[in-house]
C-alpha cells in the first residue's frame, strides 16, 4: 500500500547543472538509512559548457554517497587519493565518515556532445560507524548483479535484493536497485526491509489503479505488499532499508549529533578538512 507520494523539486547547482531533489522531504526525512537522493540532469554538455557547471570540492561527515550513472560520466576525485571517472552501470560509493572531500567534474565529458544522467543518494551511517575511516571504492558491472525476468531487468546497486546480492560493503540491511520494466510487466519490492520507496525515472507506471509518471517517488507502508506494474517503458529505482535511527543533516553534513554538525562546519570554515590532491584550487565555501 503507499503512504504518500513525493514530487521532485528543481535545484539548480550552479551553472547549467539542475537536479531533481527528492529527499529529504519535510514530511519523510529518510527511506531506511537514504536521508538524500538527487536526481542529475539529464544535462547536455557541450565544449561550450560553463565550468561552474561542475561541483568544487566540498566535504562530508557521517554518509555514504552513492553515485550512480545512467548517461555520460563524472570525474570523481576525493582527500583519500581517489580519481575515478564514472560511466553508465557503475558505482561510486564514497564513505565520508569522520570526514572527506571530493569533487565531481565534467571535464571529460564537456570534450564532445555528451547527456549526462545519473542518481546521487546519501546513505546515513548507523550508530557506532559515523566516525569510521573514510574510503571511496567504484564498482563496475561485474560487481553489480542482473536479474532478468517476465519483462523486468533489474540490477542490484548495493545491498541484497531479488535474491542476489551486490559486491558492496554496506554498513546497514539496505536495498538499492535500477529496475527497466516493459509495458505491463510488474516488480515487487523487497518485502524484508521496514522501509520501502520507489523513484520514477521515466515512464509511468500504475501502483493500486493509479498512473505515477517520472519525477515522482512512491513511498510505501510498512509491513505491506508493494509493488509497481509498467504503463509504458519504464526506469524506476527501487531502495529501501532498516531504520537507524533519527539524523541530522547541515549542508553536506550527516549525523547524530548537531554538536557535531556544528564542529564540521567549524574545521571547514577554517580550513582543517584536508581537499583533494588533484583538485585543491578551489572548494565551495560554507553557505551562509
Amino acid at each position: 500500500m503507499l503512504e504518500f507520494v513525493i514530487e521532485q523539486r528543481r535545484r539548480n547547482l550552479g551553472g547549467a547543472m539542475e537536479v531533481g531533489r527528492i529527499l529529504p522531504f519535510a514530511k519523510r526525512r529518510m527511506v531506511g538509512p537514504f536521508i538524500f537522493l538527487d536526481h542529475l540532469g539529464p544535462l547536455v554538455l557541450t565544449p561550450a559548457t560553463a565550468h561552474d557547471s561542475d561541483v568544487r570540492p566540498h566535504p562530508h561527515i557521517g554518509l555514504s554517497t552513492v553515485t550512480y550513472l545512467l548517461e555520460g560520466e563524472i570525474v570523481h576525485r576525493d582527500s583519500v587519493g581517489s580519481e575515478q571517472t564514472i560511466r553508465p552501470g557503475e558505482m561510486n560509493w564514497m564513505t565520508a565518515g569522520s570526514g572527506i572531500t571530493h569533487s565531481e567534474r565534467f571535464e571529460k565529458a564537456r570534450l564532445g556532445d555528451t547527456t549526462m544522467q545519473g542518481l546521487q543518494s546519501w546513505v546515513a551511517l548507523p550508530d557506532g560507524k559515523e566516525e569510521i575511516a573514510p574510503s571511496f571504492v567504484n564498482y563496475n558491472n561485474g560487481d553489480l548483479p542482473v536479474i532478468e525476468e517476465s519483462g523486468a531487468w533489474i540490477r542490484v546497486i548495493a545491498g541484497e535484493a531479488f535474491g542476489v546480492k551486490a559486491a558492496v560493503a554496506v554498513h546497514s540491511p539496505l536495498f538499492y536497485t535500477h529496475c527497466v520494466l516493459q509495458p505491463g510487466s510488474a516488480a515487487q519490492l523487497p518485502p524484508q526491509y521496514a522501509e520501502r520507496a520507489a523513484y520514477i525515472v521515466s515512464g509511468s507506471v500504475e501502483v493500486e489503479h493509479r498512473i505515477f509518471n517520472a519525477g515522482q517517488m512512491l513511498v510505501f507502508t510498512k509491513g505491506q505488499p508493494a509493488s509497481v506494474k509498467a504503463v509504458t517503458e519504464a526506469t524506476v529505482m527501487m531502495l529501501g532499508g532498516d531504520p537507524i535511527g533519527e539524523r541530522f543533516i547541515d549542508w553536506n553534513f550527516v549525523s547524530s549529533s548537531k554538536e557535531r554538525l556544528e564542529q564540521a562546519k567549524a574545521d571547514w570554515r577554517a580550513g582543517r578538512m584536508k581537499l583533494p590532491d588533484l583538485d585543491h584550487d578551489e572548494f565551495i565555501p560554507l553557505p551562509d
